[in-house]
């Protein structure tokens, strides 16, 4: 299990856009890792447009925000338009990323489904923040108060 102090595990993964994004992209600056069970769900969307109506606030903060399931990039595609996303979602199809991080396990596992889990890595690639427990409709809000 990831705590605060390890070293981010490294990712490599295509975003919403197909752009292929890896944890060295975000050196120097801060990563709300943020990784959720299934685009267009009702949790899943308020955490995500928490997240968006917040996005602002969490960039003057010196953080971007990627977001990641085990939905397919065609699928991110379709939830980030239908709710107006300003952040990348990352598809993680063959649970890569989500063993990495933990996020896999579980009932979610038994469903195919990431955890609902929340990392913040500094600017050197060390996780600073590990959020087991997420409240989605105010995860904006768990996160500013981190970062």
């Amino acid at each position: 299990m990831l705590k605060s102090g390890d070293p981010a595990p490294a990712f490599r993964g295509r975003t919403t856009e197909g752009k292929e994004v890896s944890l060295a992209d975000y050196r120097g600056k801060k990563l709300v890792l943020y990784f959720y069970p299934k685009d267009d769900t009702p949790g899943c969307t308020a955490e995500a447009c928490s997240l968006r109506d917040h996005i602002a606030e969490i960039r003057a903060k010196g953080a971007e925000v990627l977001g990641v399931s085990t939905d397919t990039v065609e699928s991110h595609r379709k939830f980030t338009d239908k709710h107006r996303l300003n952040f990348p979602l990352l598809a993680d199809p063959d649970k890569t990323i989500a063993k990495a991080y933990g996020a896999w396990g579980g009932i979610s596992k038994l469903l195919g489904l990431a955890q609902r889990k929340t990392f913040i890595v500094d600017e050197h690639g060390n996780l600073t923040t590990v959020f087991d427990k997420v409240d989605a409709r105010n995860h904006a809000d768990e996160v500013l108060s981190a970062l």
